[in-house]
Order: structure tokens, then C-alpha cells, then sequence
């Protein structure tokens, strides 16, 4: 950890490159137990198990403000990018726009957990010292040291920090979802029921389609996973990323470390017939929201991604009380399945002032262009009209 500048003489900004600096209590109490993805476990096990540093463009550089006995009072959980992988707020555009001009885009600066496209803060304060100044603190450390370091510009991605959601100093882009926000239900039967008699005929045909195949499905917490078993569900982790053409980011190390250090903030989805493992899904939970993750198959069985990822997700949240449901990014077949378009924010600090200005433009016309596509999704909701004439099975 080295001191970058002093703010004033009762609070200190750091940057730090390793998590490992920072206490973990320290660190947690900022996050508590609302952001799993957030944790100082899950981020420190990032660095540590092999799925960060520069062959994926990631590099730890997180910003924290401390007063002078030493007690950490915010954090921005940061990372230098060399690219756009990985962060799920497509950005491809303002990097070809900034080569076409012959300006370096990377490396920027993002503000997010890596690989995961959870909601979240990302102003992480003190709850005992839970003011406004300290958020703005940070949003002006983030800003300072964009502009003393070069780096061209500072991405929040997913935060929901009215802070910054709100402030006319930094540039704004909608986008979207699809989340579960529990209606008032109890079990699965009475959330069907809250769903239009098609929706509950083809979702109850779904589960019989995989019941039917032999498919057994069983729900255990992260700490109570056999260490075989998680070298199993790696493998089908990577297998759904060489099926899609695509990067593992995570280690097998990752998915041991975790399960020992959080595997209570973990939920494990495993099918099973005739005792052999043939699909997985990961989830992450929180104290009010299901978070899905990954998932992976050894062979296609019809309606097994839908029951696997997100039905067991629903009855999980349903049994524990868990209000909300992120079942991951992108996806429009989840609406039919209860998952409502939700609005998603992102938050950007663009140094460069003429890019600043078109990159502003653009995203005037872009965040209209999202919440027509939001009002246009929404019209595809399952969900029974309020009208008591409504139709039943």
C-alpha cells in the first residue's frame, strides 16, 4: 500500500495493489454482507488464485481512504484495464474511437467486481461514517487520479450509488437486466399462480421434461461441497467456455478457495442421473439476493439450463426469504420465466474533454433509445393482469 495524496489532515488516500494489504474486517465492514461479489474473499481470491494480472487485463488498483489512526473509512474496488473483457458494459466503441484519432483509450479504470455483472455499491463507506462527504471523496480521489496518472478515463459498472447515478459531473448509460423481485409470495406454487395460465402450463411442462429425463437436482451450500465434486464442477465451468469460444477466466484454485473461505455465500445447483453429475449452476447469495453465476452441462437435456439456473434459484429465494433474483446478464427468455427487464447503471469519468463531450452525446441518444427497449420488454411480462376476470388454469 503506498500513500498517493493526502485529502486533508484527519483522511489519507491510498492506492492499493494487493488486497492482501487490507484487512479483511476492515474491508468487509465496508462491503457487509449485502455484495458477496464484493467480499474480501472473493476479491482477494481473484488476485491470488490466477484469474487476474495482465494475460487478462486486469490489474488490482483499488482506491481507499483512511483517517489518521489508520481505520479504513471508504474503498473504490478498482482494477487498471488493458482491454474491455470481462466487464459487461460494452465499451468496444469509444476504444475504436479513440485509435481512429490516435489517443489510447487503455488503460482505464473500473470499478466493478471482475467477470461479474452484479448490482451493487461501489462507493464502499463506513457505516459509522456514513456521509455524503466521504462518497464524494471518493468520486474526487477517482477523478484525481485519473488526471495525475494518465489514464484515460473511470467506468462504475452496475453501482447503484444515487451519488453518482445522480451527479451532473459525470456521464450516465443506462442498461438493463432481467431480475426476480419476489411479489409477495411464499412457495412456488403461489408464485405460479401469479403468472398468466400459459406461463404455468409451459414452466410446469419444463420441469416435468426434466424430471422425466431422470434428472435429479440437488441444492448445497458452498461449505458443504466435496473438494471432488468442485474439481467436477470446474470442469464444466470450462467446458460451457470452450462450447461458447471463450476464456475461463476463474482456476480450479478459485472455486476451492472460495468454497473454503465463503462457501456459506455460496449455493451449488448439481443434476444427477444414475449418480453421475451431468450439469451444475453457481450462485452467490447475499443477505436479500440470489446471484447466478455459472452453469454448465455434459449433455443437452431439454429445460435443464431453465430448471437448473433458474428455478431452483426461484424455490431457493423462496425458502430462505431471499427477495431478489440476478440470475446474470443478457437473455430475454427469462422474461417468460418471471424476470423482468430491471434499469442498470453505469458511470463514467472521461478525461479527455472533446471525447468527453461526444461520448455525452451519444449516450443521450443511447440511454432513449434503452428505455424504449425496457418499455417494449416489459409489455412481454407473464404476469397476470390485476383485472379479476383474468383467466385460470
Amino acid at each position: 500500500m503506498h500513500l498517493f495524496t493526502s485529502i486533508n489532515m484527519s483522511i489519507h488516500a491510498f492506492i492499493v495493489r494487493k488486497l492482501s494489504d487490507v484487512d479483511p474486517d476492515a474491508w468487509n465492514i465496508l462491503v457487509g454482507d449485502v455484495q458477496p461479489c464484493l467480499r474480501h474473499e472473493f476479491l482477494n481470491a481473484l488476485e491470488t488464485e490466477g484469474c487476474l494480472g495482465a494475460k487478462v487485463g486486469w490489474m488490482p488498483y483499488h482506491l481507499v481512504l483512511e483517517d489518521d489512526a489508520g481505520t479504513l473509512l471508504a474503498a473504490c474496488p478498482a482494477y487498471l484495464k488493458s482491454n474491455s473483457f470481462g466487464e459487461f458494459v460494452f465499451d468496444w466503441m469509444f476504444a475504436d474511437a479513440y485509435a481512429r484519432a490516435g489517443v489510447d483509450y487503455y488503460p482505464k479504470l473500473v470499478i466493478a467486481s471482475p467477470f461479474t455483472p452484479a448490482t451493487g455499491s461501489r462507493l464502499l463507506i463506513h457505516p459509522e461514517y456514513g456521509t455524503p462527504d466521504l462518497a464524494h471523496r471518493l468520486m474526487d480521489l477517482v477523478v484525481e487520479v485519473v488526471g495525475q496518472t494518465g489514464i484515460s478515463s473511470a467506468h462504475w459498472l452496475f453501482t447503484v450509488d444515487r451519488t453518482l447515478i445522480d451527479s451532473p459531473r459525470f456521464l450516465q448509460r443506462l442498461g438493463y437486466q432481467f431480475h426476480w423481485n419476489n411479489p409477495g409470495v411464499r412457495t412456488f406454487d403461489e408464485y405460479l399462480s401469479t403468472l398468466t395460465a400459459k406461463r404455468r402450463k409451459e414452466i410446469k411442462r419444463e420441469r416435468r421434461m426434466v424430471a422425466e429425463a431422470g434428472v435429479e437436482l440437488k441444492r448445497q451450500r458452498g461449505d458443504q461441497v466435496p473438494p471432488a465434486l468442485w474439481d467436477q464442477v470446474y470442469e464444466l465451468y470450462c467446458l460451457t467456455f470452450a462450447r461458447h469460444g471463450n476464456y475461463p477466466a476463474l482456476s480450479r484454485r478459485f472455486f476451492h478457495t472460495l468454497a473454503r473461505t465463503m462457501g456459506h455465500n455460496i449455493l451449488l445447483v448439481t443434476g444427477h442421473r444414475n449418480d453421475a453429475l451431468i450439469c451444475m449452476a453457481y450462485f452467490l447469495t447475499g443477505t436479500d439476493c440470489l446471484y447466478g453465476r455459472y452453469w454448465g452441462a455434459t449433455e443437452e437435456v431439454p429445460a435443464l439450463h431453465f430448471e437448473a439456473c433458474y428455478y431452483q434459484g426461484l424455490e431457493y429465494c423462496l425458502e430462505t426469504g431471499l427477495q431478489r433474483f440476478e440470475p446474470g446478464a443478457q437473455g430475454e427468455h427469462k422474461i417468460s420465466r418471471g424476470f423482468l427487464p430491471t434499469p442498470t447503471w453505469s458511470v463514467h469519468w472521461i478525461a479527455h474533454p472533446v471525447f468527453r463531450a461526444g461520448i455525452a452525446d451519444f449516450l443521450e441518444r443511447e440511454n432513449q433509445s434503452v428505455e424504449r427497449r425496457i418499455s417494449g420488454l416489459m409489455a412481454l411480462s407473464p404476469y397476470k393482469s390485476i383485472d379479476p376476470t383474468c383467466s385460470e388454469d
